[in-house]
């Protein structure tokens, strides 16, 4: 059953024999990906040009209200969440600026679905997701210094999320785990600095320190990739791939030669705690290294090994060493599409603490744009440790590791309003669950979405 889960999607993924190198890519204003060719210059994106002449004319750039790579000389819709990358090629969706000699850029979106989780174990809710992001870009000395800020309006919704089967993760309350329930994002996602400059030849090097933000572990992260945030739920492997995307205290340094990036992190390790509002104190107690290569514009891959301290507050006694790799496939289609698929995999290797048997976890998903219309799909198969409480929590289930598995199919379309788009949509999930556990959630539950969201496109 979780090889006919992984097939069914990965039907969705553009072979690679039809891969070919394109430019970054803008939205027009009814949302739909555009070739450099057609951008207003508000919204140029450029090519990548040599390095030792982008650090002497950053001032006539930002006078052509322009921006580059937050990291280096190349297409800024390389750039993803934190310092993670995409294929260059990704569509970008951003309301483009000029604020004095400050390059400016904004996106983000806020989505109302009703949420209906079937099964035993199931619920059902309306609530409000969202993200915005502001970011600025200005010449400084030889390099470029980029600031971004990111928040969301989640905690709004409550401190326990919203219903989402085999999902683990942090707190509501600073006492029990959050189990088929996805966690609301904190108020303060990203508050971050940037500086890189030219060192030779096709060599940048730079620095990102950001309370909070994002270390280098993992693939972009799901709300910041196309294949992902096209998808209104979060993954049920979020934390084996992405979930430090809001870290509370991070330093990462780097090199980038062309399309290859090397960088290191240091960070806090533990995860954000009930109070969604606060920036919590840093603590700078874990690390992270991550290699990535972009060798077309159309494919962006990955591999990363990080030591998390102390991650979750409720056994502040267990440590994690994760290790992810991602490959992402981005695709043009025509004018007016984009096709692009993730596949990647997380382990999750526990020690000191109540878990001590190593979790892995897979997920393929792709979402296909054409027109007005999108399409998208996403596979799981996850190893769950934390379905029915520890050992004091008297389940006989408590503590054992189980092989989940979730498919997800989806779709919406497009109303262009202005710069922003709304969308309306809907998804329904299935899930292949082992024996043991189906007498608590069900042979086959059976969960959808319907949502409306509103988007910045420009």
């Amino acid at each position: 059953m979780h090889i006919r889960l992984l097939a069914a999607v990965s039907a969705l993924i553009p072979a690679a024999a039809y891969a070919h190198d394109m430019p970054g890519m803008a939205h027009d204003a009814g949302g739909q990906p555009m070739t450099m060719e057609h951008q207003h210059h508000d919204a140029a994106v450029p090519s990548a040009p040599d390095h030792a002449a982008m650090g002497h004319d950053m001032a006539g750039m930002a006078a052509g209200h322009a921006m580059t790579g937050t990291l280096s000389a190349y297409p800024m819709t390389r750039d993803a969440s934190g310092t993670a990358w995409q294929p260059d090629s990704a569509p970008m969706q951003a309301i483009m600026g000029q604020v004095g000699d400050w390059s400016t850029m904004v996106h983000g979106f806020a989505a109302l679905t009703y949420d209906n989780q079937g099964g035993p174990r199931g619920d059902d809710k309306i609530f409000v997701s969202s993200m915005l992001m502001g970011m600025a870009q200005h010449q400084a000395g030889a390099g470029t210094l980029t600031l971004k800020a990111m928040g969301s309006l989640d905690p709004l919704m409550g401190k326990r999320g919203y219903p989402l089967l085999l999902a683990t993760g942090e707190t509501a309350d600073g006492r029990t785990e959050l189990v088929d329930r996805q966690h609301p994002h904190d108020l303060f996602m990203e508050l971050s600095a940037t500086y890189s400059r030219p060192l030779a030849d096709k060599l940048s090097g730079f620095v990102y320190v950001a309370l909070p933000g994002e270390p280098a572990l993992g693939p972009a992260t799901f709300m910041h990739r196309f294949s992902g945030v096209a998808n209104p739920e979060a993954p049920i492997s979020h934390h084996w791939l992405d979930s430090t995307h809001v870290t509370f205290g991070v330093a990462t340094a780097g090199l980038v030669y062309g399309g290859l990036k090397l960088e290191g992190s240091v960070f806090t390790g533990r995860e954000p705690d009930q109070h969604r509002y606060d920036i919590e104190r840093p603590r700078f107690d874990s690390w992270s290294a991550r290699l990535t290569w972009n060798p077309t514009a159309n494919l962006s891959m990955q591999v990363s090994h990080g030591f998390l301290h102390s991650p979750e507050q409720l056994h502040p006694e267990e440590d994690v060493r994760r290790t992810t790799a991602s490959v992402t496939y981005n695709l043009p289609v025509g004018e007016k599409g984009a096709w692009q698929s993730t596949f990647a995999w997380g382990r999750n290797d526990p020690s000191g603490g109540h878990h001590a048997v190593p979790t892995d976890a897979f997920l393929l998903e792709s979402a296909l744009q054409l027109d007005r219309w999108t399409l998208f799909g996403r596979a799981e198969r996850v190893d769950k440790d934390e379905l029915f409480g520890d050992e004091h929590s008297g389940n006989p289930l408590a503590g054992r590791v189980f092989t989940v598995g979730k498919l997800s199919l989806g779709g919406y379309r497009s109303v262009p309003v202005g710069k922003v788009v709304l969308d309306l949509g809907g998804l329904v999930s299935t899930y292949d669950l082992p024996r043991a556990i189906q007498g608590e959630y069900g042979s086959s539950p059976t969960s959808f979405m319907l949502f409306t969201r509103l988007r910045v496109t420009g």
